[in-house]
């Protein structure tokens, strides 16, 4: 039986959605782990629009029986103004009931962005998400210096988690070092899992 790491996201022009799909990589690299790839709909800014319970593409919308299934959970976002986009904002404020009876207590958990300009607040963004992971008692993971990466990177890339530097809409090319940092991240998020798992 493997162990599951829930990699949720909201992208808009699809940079944020290939860094999901590195940090699967990262965690599908360790035996014993696999990942469950989650994406959340856009806000309709019409109260009255709905929106269809299963994407015309990409990953299916997720929902709170993933959260409890996961063992681990990395979340990402497109940087808006330096804070996470409204759709993830939104997702994460329906998990009160989880958050009632502590179901995410004690799990690893990180984050990962992606902004059109280079100082667009991306680590401020990768904060801004641990807050609520934070409030739910999860144990909070980035990318250590020990990875080369972090020195070497020109574009994307933060201790606090993964990140790219993309600038122009619908640029989704991810540099090498972007993609190393992403793969580390889910690796160390997946390595962490088992390791709780063994303990626990």
């Amino acid at each position: 039986m493997s162990t599951e790491i829930l990699v949720l996201y909201y992208s808009r022009n699809g940079t944020t959605a290939e860094l999901a799909r590195q940090v699967c990589r990262g965690v599908e690299s360790v035996k014993g782990a696999s990942a469950r790839l989650r994406c959340v709909p856009p806000v309709s800014t019409t109260t009255e629009a709905t929106m269809d319970s299963v994407p015309d593409e990409g990953p299916p919308y997720a929902c709170l029986e993933d959260l409890l299934e996961c063992a681990g959970l990395a979340i990402g976002s497109p940087t808006r103004f330096g804070n996470m986009a409204a759709p993830l904002k939104y997702f994460l404020d329906q998990t009160s009931v989880l958050w009632l009876k502590g179901s995410l207590v004690g799990k690893p958990a990180g984050a990962f962005t992606s902004s059109s300009s280079l100082h667009g607040g991306q680590e401020s963004t990768l904060l801004s998400m641990m807050l609520p992971l934070l409030h739910h008692g999860m144990l909070i993971l980035g990318v250590p210096y020990t990875d080369g990466n972090l020195g070497k990177t020109r574009a994307g890339g933060t201790p606090y988690g993964p990140s790219a530097f993309a600038p122009g809409a619908g640029t989704a090319k991810l540099q090498a070092e972007e993609i190393a940092l992403a793969r580390v991240f889910g690796e160390r998020l997946a390595r962490t899992a088992l390791k709780l798992a063994e303990t626990g």
